[in-house]
């Protein structure tokens, strides 16, 4: 992708753009992938939280707006595997054992099918799907295995629509065994959202190889 632009003095180089899209987990790794790719490319988050697929199917657009990205990342999942109940005292009204599921693993794959259909509509941007991070055992609204069944639909979805994969559950759960804000929380201390950062610059570090933008 390669956008000119005239100017006096000469060439300039334009730094490629970088969309990631995600819900707390990402939010909590963004500031760290962005100063470590400050230097090569300009990176933004979608404002909030992307939430579950539902979610990302009616505000893609407006979040992608008309800006010629270079590399879209993007991840949906532990918000699509949640059970919540209204009467839960627990945050976000998480409830594995009296809640309702956001998606079913059938509705989940279906949606993460649209949003990638959407988005090659969209925009030629390179695409990369970051799997959902380690669910521990005790937290309120999740189960363990469903992370590992929601990654499994999603990568079927990921190769049929040729969309490289950034495969961190099994580093996450590794860091979240150390760095994790305990067994009953999906989220991460500092230090162990710094640790996943590294997983997502590597692999944004890679593409950023192969996207020349330059502006003249």
């Amino acid at each position: 992708m390669i956008t000119l632009l005239i100017i006096s003095a000469g060439f300039a180089e334009v730094k490629p753009k970088i969309l990631i899209i995600g819900d707390s987990i990402s939010i909590g790794y963004f500031p760290f992938v962005k100063d470590a790719l400050a230097n090569k490319a300009e990176v933004f988050h979608n404002p909030g939280n992307a939430q579950h697929t539902g979610t990302g199917l009616k505000n893609l657009e407006g979040w992608m707006g008309d800006e010629d990205w270079d590399i879209i990342q993007f991840n949906w999942g532990l918000w699509d595997l949640c059970y919540r109940h209204p009467d839960s005292k627990l945050y976000g009204n998480r409830d594995k054992e009296r809640g309702t599921l956001t998606f079913t693993v059938e509705e989940y794959a279906a949606n993460m099918d649209s949003i990638v259909t959407l988005l090659k509509s969209l925009t030629d941007a390179k695409l990369i799907f970051v799997t959902t991070s380690y669910v521990p055992e005790n937290e309120g609204g999740r189960y363990l295995n469903d992370a590992i069944r929601y990654n499994e639909a999603a990568l079927k979805i990921m190769q049929k629509h040729s969309v490289e994969v950034n495969d961190i559950y099994e580093k996450s759960a590794a860091i979240h065994q150390k760095f994790g804000k305990g067994n009953d929380d999906v989220h991460f201390t500092e230090k162990g959202y710094k640790k996943i950062s590294k997983l997502i610059i590597q692999s944004l570090k890679k593409e950023l190889k192969n996207t020349t933008t330059s502006r003249r």
